[in-house]
């Protein structure tokens, strides 16, 4: 007889807690088998990355090089990495695109991935947990299932990407380590970038050296943009803009857009803008395209570009010149209409026509609503130096608005992610209606937490503007709202970064409460980083404030994130002693914060303050105490429409049922988990229950029902993106 339930199949329930209950083993194996899980994502393998041209000459030595370094490596088991070097806006990123569609994705089949370092660099490093988790996303990994440290990141990568023959391409790479945290396990890494990276050569690298185009290939791609273009016209403009394709194409699309000019006007307007005399200036950009010096190559070339971009963005309407020098401004990389338009730009549409037709601006790939435009990097850099021609006031004033909108929109996401969670600081005043033009920028919670993580970038970007220039309230505010991106996206570093500048603003403003509240957002996220110390070092900081604070919750947060700690320390410790003290010592800090939330009141808090408490209460083996104290929990949980924190309690009974040897009614507690955890698609729960199920299954000796969790498990794991499927066959 089954120790599960009662003898045999029946459909006998014997009531447990709440509405668990306990079933027959038959009944209860078809009723997990019975649990809907969310549909696979799509097979179709990730394509990503800026697509060729149509327009595409010479580079048949290079491409050539690309071929045959790809079918090498396609060869091997191994996988290998090609360097694309040359001066920026050459036409790296291009070549690569033209060498995808004629070869790579044969070779590649399983998918291409791409980045742009340089959308997460700050201070000279990269934050490759950013990198890593899109990477993993694109593969098909649900986001409850990427984890929060680099490292284990790391590992997910290379476990989804091991069978599959990747192509992945990075672009603006500084530093060889960028590269190998990137390189899939089979497969081929290309990255990009300005000088070739001796380290990676000695790995067995392979180099493509890119330079400027010749007179003949530059006359070729001229005169197939503007077919009546004389030849020696077309040379002279090549040579002026020191066979620069960035630069060509913008010089040719400028006159595209004026009919009633000729390439001739051109090269007038640029001798005369850029060089004063034109012999002179031509034989300079031509010996820098013939091929001085590397280093006295990128200057000449730097300074055609220059050129080129004067003149172009000298002939733009007054809105587009306005747009051009608000992305100069701009602290990120990226915009969208509607902080465009917050910050005061008109006919903002039309003046992004206008910058893309030039091709001084990209649209960026984005899985997200909003369509978001970008500089190319020489374009944005010459875009900057211009905004530094603007009055201070102007420039400071411009990012005042670009700064409030971000805060407001940040609040607004973390109020509907988050919900009615303790907030230091007041609603926006602004609705979120006011944000958008045409349409809102986000509508519910799932929406909301897309826009923070597709903005976190410019997010993080904005929080150190405001740092440098003083706004210190919006430093901490913005840090506030996005603990609701930081903690559901397990952007660790990030909270760590602008929490350390919340802390100097909190101090500016003589705010012990929103100091507290900083430390506590380092503190968390250092504990989930596995770095206690400075976690523990953070919360004492915290703690000497609390006298000041007047809200008593965040004597509570406090309390709370010191007992976490607690039995963090405590489940490293091999004596079950030393455990017993840190269960208690994570008790008696948890029954703290119970008590902070009880006196305000925050319902809310009093359930998530009594779960923890079952925790410690549990790791300390007071199985019978846990139990009522989870069930007074649940209560709330339930009257307050608190549904989410249920699967957590359900858990957490199950263990207290384990401890007292009832493995009827763990089994009972943990279905429930998992039915709840599966209609709020908790899916991160809903694992973690159906593997606690088959180890209680495996302990009752139950095989229907061990088989069924496995198997459910299986499925789950498949869907969530962590067993690659299996290639279709040949």
């Amino acid at each position: 007889m089954s120790s599960l339930g009662t003898d045999g199949g029946g459909a006998t329930y014997n009531s447990v807690s709440g509405d668990a209950v306990v079933v027959g083993p038959l009944l209860m194996a078809q009723h997990i088998e019975g649990i809907q899980l969310p549909p696979a994502a799509p097979a179709a393998p990730p394509c990503q990355g800026p697509p060729p041209t149509r327009v595409f000459v010479n580079r048949t030595e290079e491409l050539a090089g690309l071929r045959d370094a790809a079918l090498a490596l396609a060869a091997d088991p191994q996988p290998g990495v090609v360097m694309v070097v040359g001066v920026g806006g050459v036409g790296k990123t291009q070549l690569v695109a033209q060498s995808v569609r004629r070869e790579l994705t044969r070779l590649f089949p399983d998918g291409q991935l791409y980045v742009d370092l340089e959308d997460h660099r700050r201070d000279g490093a990269v934050d490759l947990a950013a990198v890593l988790g899109g990477f993993l996303r694109a593969l098909g990994v649900h986001k409850d299932y990427v984890p929060g440290r680099l490292a284990e990141r790391t590992a997910l990568f290379r476990s989804v990407a091991a069978p599959l023959r990747l192509l992945v391409k990075v672009d603006n790479v500084q530093h060889a380590p960028e590269a190998r945290a990137l390189v899939p396990p089979q497969g081929l890494l290309v990255v990009t970038g300005r000088r070739a990276l001796p380290s990676l050569l000695m790995d067995g690298a392979v180099l493509i050296d890119v330079a400027p185009l010749d007179d003949r290939a530059g006359t070729e791609l001229v005169r197939r943009w503007y077919a009546d273009a004389d030849e020696g016209t077309a040379a002279d403009v090549v040579r002026l803009c020191a066979g620069h394709p960035l630069a060509l194409r913008a010089a040719v699309e400028w006159l595209a857009a004026r009919p009633q000019l000729t390439l001739d006007d051109v090269v007038r307007d640029l001798t005369a803008g850029r060089y004063g005399t034109g012999d002179d200036g031509a034989r300079e950009a031509m010996g820098v395209a013939m091929g001085a010096s590397r280093g006295a190559a990128q200057d000449g070339v730097g300074e055609a570009v220059d050129a080129v971009l004067d003149a172009v963005v000298a002939e733009v309407s007054d809105d587009t010149r306005h747009l051009y020098d608000l992305f100069g401004v701009l602290p990120g990389t990226t915009a969208t209409a509607d902080l465009l338009r917050a910050v005061g730009a008109t006919r903002v549409d039309a003046g992004l026509g206008e910058l893309l037709s030039s091709r001084l601006a990209v649209l960026v790939e984005s899985a997200d609503r909003p369509l978001r435009y970008r500089l190319h990097d020489v374009v944005r850099a010459h875009a900057r130096q211009c905004a530094r021609a603007l009055p201070e006031e102007r420039r400071r004033s411009l990012l005042r608005l670009v700064v409030d909108f971000y805060a407001d929109a940040a609040a607004h996401g973390d109020a509907l992610v988050l919900g009615a969670r303790f907030r230091i600081q007041p609603p926006p005043v602004r609705p979120l209606a006011e944000l958008g033009a045409k349409e809102a920028l986000f509508t519910g919670g799932a929406d909301a937490l897309e826009w923070l993580d597709a903005e976190r970038d410019n997010l993080q970007a904005v929080i150190r503007i405001a740092a440098d220039e003083g706004w210190h309230q919006e430093v901490w505010r913005l840090c506030e709202s996005l603990w609701a991106l930081y903690h559901s996206r397990k952007h660790l570093a990030d909270c760590v970064e602008s929490g350390l500048l919340g802390i100097e603003a909190a101090q500016h403003e003589a705010r012990p409460d929103v100091e507290i509240r900083m430390r506590n957002q380092v503190a968390r996220a250092a504990y989930e980083l596995g770095d206690l110390d400075r976690a523990e070092a953070q919360l004492d900081a915290a703690a000497g404030l609390l006298e000041l604070a007047g809200d008593p919750r965040l004597s509570g947060v406090v309390w709370e994130s010191r007992g976490l700690i607690a039995l963090a320390r405590g489940r490293s410790e091999e004596s079950p002693h030393a455990m017993g003290e840190r269960a208690e010592e994570a008790r008696q800090l948890f029954e703290r914060a119970l008590a902070a939330n009880r006196a305000v009141p925050d319902r809310h808090g009093v359930v998530v303050q009594s779960y923890n408490v079952a925790q410690a209460l549990v790791a300390g083996e007071r199985w019978t105490e846990a139990l009522g104290v989870l069930d007074e929990a649940a209560e709330v949980a339930r009257t307050t429409g608190d549904e989410p924190m249920l699967p957590r309690i359900d858990l957490v009974r199950a263990q207290s049922f384990v401890g007292l040897g009832s493995l009827d009614r763990a089994v009972a507690a943990t279905v429930a988990a998992a039915d709840r955890a599966a209609s709020l698609k908790q899916f991160a729960k809903l694992d973690q229950a159906l593997e606690l199920l088959a180890a209680l299954a495996d302990r009752a000796e139950d095989r229907p029902l061990r088989a069924a969790c496995e198997e459910k498990l299986r499925e789950l794991r498949r869907n969530m993106g962590l067993e690659p499927p299996a290639a279709p066959p040949a």
